[in-house]
């Protein structure tokens, strides 16, 4: 496990930010609709940092709040209706939100790459408060999307291992990101604990419900193992596609690192989901032996050793090729035939 910091910092708010998402699918425009987004939720920080004050030091967003999400487009038709490039002027627009409010913005969009112009990548990013982009985390578990995974050995080649699970160490503690459905990988939340990270930022779009949702356990889970803050932003609510736009819609929660709900949003668009994160108690935790101290406990080498006798979901898948829909669901047919008896 990385060396965690030693100074301890004041406290901070931050603010799972649920707002609503309208879909590109089918629009004239959607270029014209995301610079929109943005301004939506540039209109909603300000609000928020005028409401909150100074101490308002992280703003998380819903998943994919620019555009939706495809539905049956192909990856070349979502590609150039939907993605954002790495140095566009979307992240330029949304660094200036950034800056101008002194936050540090975390949110999730499809974004193209220069190096597989075929393919595109959900990403996770976080901008500071200079408007930089010092984090961009690309999803590694989609069902109908790609991810590096998939092109494994050129992304290998070209980000490093470092860009696969990034941490962003800042003056509000060690930022990262996951994204929506990956918070049910355990794998994924400790291999970015144990690289240092200290808040999860979760940019979600999911179901709410008063009972617990197979997200909602998991973000309990994630933030108990790893004595990891959770920031959780979920939509607040989805419009622009035949799905009810309720169907995602509320539940933006901050979790402490024991687990504990901070805040809780209902429905709509909301800044009810802002606490206080306390990185001096947290690191306290991390600091002192115990059975609580699960991070300190984790026998990585037997885990490794077990990993990797199991042929699960193989690397490289696109490599050589451009998948359609179908693709997905039987590459997942291959690893079920292989593994379940």
């Amino acid at each position: 496990m990385e060396r965690r910091f030693k100074t301890e910092i004041p406290a901070f708010r931050a603010l799972a930010l649920q707002i609503a998402t309208k879909a590109v699918n089918g629009t004239a425009d959607p270029r014209e609709e995301i610079m929109r987004a943005i301004g939506r939720a540039g209109t909603a920080v300000a609000g928020a940092r005028a409401w909150a004050g100074p101490e308002l030091r992280l703003v998380v967003l819903p998943e994919y709040f620019l555009t939706g999400f495809p539905m049956g487009e192909s990856v070349a038709g979502w590609r150039d209706l939907a993605a954002i490039a790495p140095d566009g002027p979307e992240y330029a627009a949304l660094g200036e939100i950034a800056s101008r409010h002194q936050v540090f913005l975390s949110g999730n969009a499809y974004e193209s790459d220069p190096h597989f112009p075929e393919l595109y990548f959900q990403t996770s990013f976080i901008l500071d408060p200079a408007g930089e982009v010092i984090l961009r985390y690309r999803r590694l578990h989609s069902m109908y999307s790609p991810s590096p995974y998939d092109v494994w050995d050129r992304y290998l080649e070209i980000y490093g291992i470092d860009a696969v699970f990034p941490v962003a160490r800042t003056e509000i503690g060690a930022l990262a990101c996951i994204a929506s459905e990956e918070i049910l990988y355990p794998e994924l939340a400790r291999a970015l604990a144990l690289r240092g990270a200290e808040v999860f930022c979760h940019s979600t779009s999911e179901i709410a419900s008063p009972s617990l949702t197979p997200k909602a356990v998991a973000r309990r889970a994630r933030a108990v193992e790893n004595l990891a803050y959770v920031v959780s932003a979920n939509s607040g609510g989805l419009d622009g596609i035949p799905i009810p736009r309720d169907s995602t819609n509320g539940g933006s929660e901050l979790l402490d690192f024991e687990g504990r709900v901070l805040a809780q949003a209902g429905g709509g668009e909301s800044i009810v989901a802002a606490a206080e994160l306390d990185l001096a108690a947290l690191r306290r935790a991390r600091s002192r032996p115990g059975m609580g101290n699960l991070p300190a406990r984790v026998k990585t080498a037997l885990w490794a050793q077990e990993y990797g006798r199991h042929d699960g979901e193989r690397p490289n898948g696109l490599a050589h090729a451009v998948p359609d829909r179908a693709w997905f669901t039987r590459r997942q047919q291959d690893v079920i035939d292989r593994t379940v008896s």
